[in-house]
Order: structure tokens, then sequence, then C-alpha cells
């Protein structure tokens, strides 16, 4: 069993950049010091819902601020980034932290950061599956050519190496998604979104046993009423300007979504309200899906203080009761 924290670094109502990456610098310490075991960053472009648009970058800051937890991706959004160049820090900050980084890949969305960025929306729609391939075998080579149909370069020696490349998971919220890992032998990141039954359903369709990861809104109080009027109060505040940033490259409609009501959904299937209450929730999709590492989004109550208060209380009450159980 293993379970991490989840950084989104959203800006709240009222805050700034800095002060939003500051409570996640700190978040990520803080973390460490209650007995997680990973920290993972989200990554996000030209929106409040997260302020980190290089994951990677941020990862290689809080190795260097850590000791101990591994920091992972959840997720580089391989359609806006060249594998090579992806991979490439990927092997560097494997070698320089002692085998401490991960890196969560996925497809991401049809956003404007494809024009943005310059990528387009075809390597959106038809290339992720070739860029996975290429950033893969970036790791595992000594030399590396390629003739794809969006990637082409002779051949280069692969500079810096990791002996041991780091673990690559993919994000998936498609079937689709989850042959294309499960055909290469990849990890699932499975997001929040989703219910233990549609995660069971996942694992069961990927096949042979792998070490998934779930992730899961996360807040401690003194009972589950006492959390869920928290969260309703503060997440739809920071939430909903978040989701307006979101907006598609090329104008196709997207439905407007409710963020009171995306809230109510999430309260109903992740581990809220007292230690008990937070340790049993854990311990029932352990048991439903076969998944084994957990990564719990803990700052949604809306301040750095409630953060960090939320990290120390899991740490302290809810980890202890979970591990005793498994």
């Amino acid at each position: 069993m293993r379970i991490g924290v989840f950084l989104l670094a959203a800006r709240y109502p009222g805050q700034d950049d800095a002060a939003a990456l500051d409570r996640t610098v700190r978040a990520a310490v803080a973390a460490e010091e209650a007995g997680f075991d990973d920290v993972w960053l989200a990554e996000h472009h030209f929106m409040s819902y997260g302020v980190v648009p290089s994951a990677p970058a941020l990862a290689g800051h809080l190795l260097g601020r850590t000791r101990r937890v591994h920091v992972g991706t959840a997720v580089s959004v391989l359609s806006v980034h060249h594998p090579v160049a992806l991979a490439e820090q990927a092997a560097l900050l494997a070698l320089v932290s002692g085998g401490r980084f991960r890196l969560g890949v996925g497809r991401g969305g049809p956003w404007r950061e494809l024009e943005v960025l310059g990528s387009g929306l075809d390597r959106y729609e038809r290339g992720f599956a070739e860029s996975l391939d290429l950033l893969l075998a970036w790791l595992r080579a000594e030399r590396l050519g390629w003739d794809g149909e969006h990637f082409a370069f002779r051949e280069v020696p692969v500079v810096p190496r990791a002996p041991e490349p780091p673990p690559v998971l993919v994000a998936c919220t498609s079937p689709a998604t989850e042959r294309l890992a499960a055909e290469r032998g990849l990890p699932m990141l499975l997001g929040m979104h989703v219910g233990d039954e549609e995660k069971a359903a996942a694992v069961a369709r990927y096949g042979p046993p792998a070490p998934h990861v779930s992730t899961h809104l996360a807040q401690v109080a003194g009972s589950r009423r006492e959390a869920e009027e928290l969260l309703m109060r503060e997440m739809p505040r920071w939430l909903g300007p978040g989701l307006d940033g979101y907006v598609p490259v090329d104008d196709r409609p997207r439905p407007p979504r409710d963020p009171a009501g995306y809230v109510r959904e999430l309260l109903g299937r992740h581990p809220v309200g007292s230690p008990a209450d937070c340790a049993d929730s854990l311990l029932r999709t352990a048991k439903r899906t076969g998944i084994g590492h957990f990564i719990l989004l803990v700052e949604a109550a809306g301040s750095a203080e409630r953060t960090l208060e939320n990290i120390a209380r899991l740490g302290a009450e809810v980890l202890p009761r979970v591990r005793a159980a498994l």
C-alpha cells in the first residue's frame, strides 16, 4: 500500500500565483513530514484551476526540498510536450533524485494550449500512441532514431541516460487508453471523477495485475457532515472559475458544468469525514478495485492553513488506520 498527496496548485479567490505555489511547496514538505509516500503534481495551462505549467520543473524543486518521498507528475500532458524533451527531463530527475521521480503522462484535452504551444489538434487526436512509444523508447535506449507520422530524426545518443528508467504511468479515461497502457505494460492513473465500480471495471479490462494509482478527494473533519459542509462552501468558489478555463481550441461545443453539482458528486464517492470515515472509504476502494496506491487531493478546503491541517490529520489519524488494516 502506498498513499500520497495530489496537488493541483489551484489559485483560490483573492490569491495570486505566488501564494498558490507557496502553498503547494509547503504542502509537499508537510506531506513528507506527515508520513505520506509520495507527492503528485498536476499540470495546466492558462487557467486558475492549477497554476503549474510544467510539472517536471516543480517536481525538481520538490525533490530538492525533500529527502524521502517520491515525486510524480499527474500528469505531464504529452500532447503539448515533445516526447524526447520530456523523457530527457524525466531521466535527469531520476538520476539527481536517486530514483525518486515518477512520470505520469496523459493525452490531455482539446484545449487552447494545443494552439499556443504549437503541437496542434492532430497530435492530440491521433498522435498520443506514437508520442508515448517515442518517450518509452528514449528512456530505454542508448541511441535512438525515429521515423514516424508525427516525429522523425536521425539516430542520436541518449544523454542523460538513467540505467533504471523512472516508472511511467498513463492517465486513463477511456477503454481505448486502457488498452494502450496495457499493451505497453504501463500502470493506469485513474481520476477522481469516477467511483469504485468504474475503477474496478477499468482494472478488469486492463487484465494482468499492475501497480495502478487511484486519485481521491480527501478531507478530514470532526464528522462527515462537517467535512461536507466545509467543502460545499469552499470548493465551488475556486473550482468554478477553474473549470471555465477549459476552452476548446476549435470552438467545439462544451457543455457547462455546475461546480456545486460536481462537488456533490465527489463527496458521494471519496474519503471525507471523520478519520474513521476516511479510512473506511479508502479500505473499501482497495477491496473493490484491488488498487493499492492512492493519491489524495488535500487542497480542496480553500486555504493554506486548512490544507496543512488536513495533511497533518490525514497523516496522524488516517494513514495508520489504513496501513494497520491492510
